[in-house]
């Protein structure tokens, strides 16, 4: 498809969907993974299987650049790992340059402070991709926003919860750079109009084909864009498009 091509505003919101989706495809099959490793397990689990499952599930999906997956794993809540209060079982593919300073880029484990006592030590279990999903009990994208945490760039992590029964132990998850979805999302954007946005469930702008909408913006209402939001399938992001009920 080329930025000729005219699109509905719709059909756009079902690639946008789709891309997402794709993505939540590698998130839900590490979650099947930690919920069976805990239930061949009786809910028990120590730090150092569940490192090692992580690990095993997400690598395949950093290392394949076809995925614009620039972070992945697990992050437990308090108290479910057995030998771990706190605990963040995560991993940065070799797309992320988050604090290798000149080192080449490299799958590796991302170095995190797990002991409450620490002045560097961060309750995980505030910040949103925790938070929704735990009210939820179900996916939520969050951003974008500057990940200080894991990415240093503007980024879209995207968690689910997991459970052992109907105790969420924690969420799994995957960090996008913001620049990988907006190469990825605007061609069908263009596609609809020079005015196209795509904004998450509290009118904050992912990509626009605007240039006088920035990333991060706030869209604050449907009149502000003079058309309804158009849903991207259940990810909880909406577009404003210029061609609207255009068939």
């Amino acid at each position: 498809m080329t930025s000729t091509t005219l699109m509905s505003v719709e059909d756009c919101a079902g690639v946008v969907a789709e891309f997402f989706v794709s993505v939540y495809a590698r998130v839900d099959e590490w979650r099947g993974a930690i919920e069976a490793y805990t239930s061949d397990r009786d809910g028990t689990v120590a730090r150092s299987g569940i490192d090692w499952l992580v690990e095993a599930s997400v690598e395949r999906d950093l290392a394949d650049h076809r995925l614009p997956i620039v972070g992945a794993g697990f992050v437990a809540a308090p108290g479910f790992v057995s030998d771990a209060e706190w605990h963040l079982a995560w991993w940065l593919g070799d797309a992320n340059t988050f604090g290798i300073g000149t080192d080449r880029p490299a799958i590796r484990r991302l170095d995190t402070v797990e002991d409450p006592s620490s002045d560097r030590f961060r309750d995980y279990t505030t910040l949103e991709w925790w938070r929704i999903p735990r009210k939820t009990g179900r996916r939520h994208i969050t951003g974008p926003y500057v990940d200080y945490l894991c990415t240093d760039e503007y980024t879209l992590t995207l968690t689910v919860p997991v459970f052992s029964g109907a105790e969420m132990i924690g969420v799994a998850g995957a960090d996008l750079y913001v620049k990988d979805v907006e190469r990825a999302l605007l061609p069908p954007l263009r596609a609809v109009g020079p005015d196209t946005t795509l904004v998450n469930a509290a009118g904050r702008v992912l990509v626009s084909t605007n240039p006088h909408v920035a990333t991060g913006s706030v869209v604050r209402s449907a009149s502000e864009k003079g058309s309804a939001p158009v849903p991207c399938g259940d990810t909880g992001l909406f577009m404003y498009g210029s061609h609207q009920g255009m068939r």
